[in-house]
């Protein structure tokens, strides 16, 4: 990009007849871009080889059965040599289109609201915001997850270029950083809801906001620099290749040009809202506005407009009605200003901004450093000394305005009082409540009050007026763990029987290895040559256990149980021989109901005595009557319910580990399969929580859980949002996970679930897991777990 040049107009599009709300530059054909408006429709221009400023419309699609609002471009790939358009609207739907039709291929439905902002990223992801308050990860026609935390619409979003790291921005005033389905981080700052986001290189962003600034961050958290310039809402951003440069838009009519942290250039257009921008592969810029027009700007001469094309885009400039409140021309006394002999004296800054008095009127004009010269920009109404004193009566109070508004067609129209303290937003709101009208015309309800009473001082909100976005109060210009482990053992205070203690699931590491059986994998070993560790779909169990301790803790703990929970002899009696059933399994003697009613019934003790109960829970779901009896049906609901009960992260570590044990033999079972798929996203999610937990016996039941799913969900590639949890859960524990048998169990969770599906692969290398395991390719002690490390990365390739 040129710094010596100033940007002037290239064309002028009329092609869309409402709102241009969204613009992205096309991957094919070459200097393409799309547009997407609240007329429905989205066209693809492409540059007009016989006439070099112009654009011609090539395509046009037709999809939403409402406003759409937003746009974004799919890369490339073997299926879609062209790539692929993805547009979001007001029918809650994103549709995905190709070049070659003018309907979509697939339509994507699960937001509950608008959908106002899309991202796409590599390998064919999609990540969407809505005013439902979420962002969605979606992979071909599937949502793989949805991403929740923010208190308001999410108004922007953006998937950085590395580490699977995913941005959203927020009418909640925030930015959230997410990585595979998690927040990670909340960045703070902005004073209003915050409307754009754009992606300068791995490491920084920028935001805009309704607060009027753009603020550039680390994504470590830190805001670095605060650019102000514009006067009021500032609706998009894009970043210039060399990753420094940018321009803005905003609802004070103008596009700004930012070189070097400064802007450099300010560009009044003649419509209120400027909505979007986009940079072109040539370097020129495209906007869109609330007047339905795209105009594309160039630095470039040869493709500069006509003279006479320059020309009428300043006439209708210069017809422009400016309210003062609106822009950034302060409050007008029309007997304190100069002339038209002010203009004969040049301006000192591209973009500075005069006013003079040409009779009773006042007009607004702006200096062109490219021209040498003032250009009008409007007629400026609404002074200080022009206020509105006729009201109106309705409902018993006057207003300054009443509007009526026809929603229906052929219908009765609705009365809109409104005064010119309030807020447009919230009267819009309340509005929309009153008569039972959806959320989706929030936007034009509140644009329509704003340009319908223009010349008119809109005084700060009332103190209890709220923002329906943000809560507060709506910007007008001008306006004024600590580590948690067992320690010792707290349960027994001896250290005799301490759950967990004798096993991880089968010999720990560095002996055996639990899925061969042999010990080949001493640190001398060589490198694998055949993968003999994932897919592994026969699921690892736990099954030791010392049945003397457990029983002598059980009958130590009964004698401190409340009188009501306290178990007989012959209960005792039932625990006991259940246990020695279930600890071997070699008898054909089958558990009877009774025992199994007593087991179940004492798994609801107290919780600083349950563990002893647990573990023998654990040893029974591994029996095929016990699995069928307890987790078939609704009981199996209620086994879940109890178990994710323990499982919270103010529970008992004991607990915790003992349930997560019992959840991975449950497997072991038809039923309890079963059950566990059904359950399967409150089971992965609250396991994934435990993994702030600081102790490995945890993390090493956590990582074998997630692999006992991969396991069932191998070689069922519709299972692909199943799939997603899988790898959410597995990559997020893995960034807190220190035991190098819980690392092992991960990364065989990880390559049974990318084995043999290129869509979950593809989702992999999207989420960063690549990047994120590539230090345990080197890991020799024990070598498995390099030697497993170094099978995933090859699978990802």
């Amino acid at each position: 990009m040129s710094g010596s040049n100033s940007y002037r107009l290239r064309c002028s599009l009329a092609a869309h007849e409402m709102d241009v709300r969204g613009l992205a530059a096309a991957a094919f054909p070459d200097g393409a871009f799309v547009s997407v408006s609240r007329d429905r429709t989205a066209r693809v221009w492409v540059p007009n080889p016989s006439e070099i400023q112009a654009f011609t419309e090539m395509h046009c699609m037709n999809g939403h059965s409402n406003f759409v609002s937003c746009v974004c471009i799919i890369a490339p790939n073997e299926t879609y040599p062209r790539g692929l358009i993805a547009t979001g609207g007001h029918d809650n739907n994103i549709c995905v289109f190709s070049l070659d039709r003018p309907d979509p291929l697939f339509t994507l439905e699960g937001h509950k609201n608008t959908v106002c902002t899309l991202s796409a990223g590599k390998f064919g992801t999609i990540l969407s915001g809505s005013w439902d308050t979420t962002a969605k990860v979606w992979l071909g026609e599937k949502c793989l997850m949805t991403l929740q935390g923010h208190s308001a619409a999410v108004w922007a979003v953006v998937i950085l270029p590395e580490q699977g790291l995913m941005l959203s921005g927020s009418a909640d005033k925030t930015i959230k950083l997410w990585k595979a389905g998690r927040c990670e981080k909340t960045y703070t700052g902005h004073e209003d809801c915050v409307r754009g986001l754009a992606v300068i290189n791995e490491g920084e962003f920028f935001s805009c906001s309704n607060d009027a600034s753009i603020r550039r961050w680390m994504v470590t958290g830190e805001c670095v620099q605060v650019y102000y310039g514009h006067t009021n809402y500032i609706y998009s951003l894009a970043v210039f290749p060399n990753g420094q440069d940018f321009i803005s838009t905003g609802e004070d009519r103008t596009l700004r040009v930012w070189r070097k942290g400064e802007c450099s250039q300010t560009i009044r257009l003649p419509a209120q809202s400027v909505w979007c921008c986009c940079i072109l592969p040539d370097g020129d810029i495209a906007v869109g506005a609330s007047d339905g027009v795209i105009r594309v700007f160039t630095e470039i001469e040869e493709r500069v407009a006509s003279a006479q094309d320059l020309q009428a885009f300043e006439d209708e400039l210069s017809k422009a009605i400016i309210d003062p409140k609106t822009g950034d021309l302060g409050d007008i006394k029309i007997e304190d200003l100069p002339g038209r002999e002010h203009l004969d004296e040049p301006g000192n800054r591209d973009g500075q901004t005069r006013l003079i008095k040409e009779g009773s009127n006042v007009e607004a004009y702006q200096w062109s450093v490219s021209d040498g010269r003032w250009v009008k920009i409007g007629d400026v109404v609404g002074g200080s000394s022009q206020q509105n004193s006729k009201q109106v009566m309705y409902e018993g109070k006057e207003y300054d305005f009443v509007f009526s508004i026809d929603v229906n067609e052929g219908g009765p129209a609705l009365k809109l009082p409104y005064n010119v303290a309030d807020d447009p937003w919230l009267t819009a709101h309340n509005f929309l409540e009153k008569n039972d009208l959806s959320p989706m015309f929030l936007d034009q309800v509140a644009n329509f009050i704003i340009e319908n009473t223009k010349g008119h001082t809109l005084g700060p909100a009332p103190a209890s007026a709220a923002d329906p976005f943000t809560g507060a109060g709506r910007y007008i210009p001008g306006s004024g763990g600590g580590d948690q482990g067992f320690g010792a053992d707290p349960f027994t205070g001896a250290g005799r029987y301490i759950p967990g203690s004798e096993s991880t699931g089968t010999v720990s590491s560095g002996g055996a290895d639990p899925f061969t059986g042999g010990s080949a994998y001493s640190s001398s070993a060589p490198k694998a040559t055949t993968n003999i560790f994932f897919p592994n779909t026969d699921g690892v169990m736990f099954e030791q256990a010392n049945t003397t301790q457990i029983l002598g803790k059980l009958r130590e703990l009964n004698n401190s149980a409340p009188e009501d929970r306290k178990l007989s002899d012959a209960a005792l009696d039932c625990l006991e021989k259940l246990l020695l059933l279930v600890a071997e399994q070699k008898s054909h003697e089958q558990p009877t109901a009774e025992q199994i009613s007593v087991l179940w019934r004492t798994s609801h003790w107290p919780e600083d005595i349950v563990f002893p109960v647990l573990d023998i829970l654990r040893l029974a779901v591994r029996h095929p009557e016990v699995n069928a009896q307890l987790c078939g049906g609704t009981e199996g609901a209620s086994l879940c319910n109890l178990l994710l009960g323990l499982m919270s992260l103010e529970g008992r570590p004991a607990n915790q580990m003992l349930a997560l044990r019992t959840l991975c033999n449950c497997f072991s079972g038809s039923h309890g399969r079963a059950l566990l798929l059904g359950q399967r996203d409150a089971v992965l999610s609250r396991a994934g929580d435990l993994r702030v937990v600081s102790n490995k016996n945890i993390h090493v039941a956590l990582a074998t859980l997630v692999l006992n799913y991969a396991g069932r969900l191998y070689g069922q590639p519709t299972e692909i949002e199943a799939k997603a949890q899988c790898l959410s859960v597995a990559s997020t524990a893995l960034e807190v996970v220190q035991d190098r048998e819980a690392i092992f169990r991960l990364l065989v969770a990880l390559g049974t679930t990318v084995a043999g599906d290129g869509t979950a692969k593809d989702l992999a290398r999207s989420l960063g897991v690549n990047s994120q395991i590539s230090k345990y390719a080197r890991v020799s002690d024990p070598a498995k777990v390099g030697e497993c490390c170094r099978l995933v990365l090859d699978e990802l390739q």
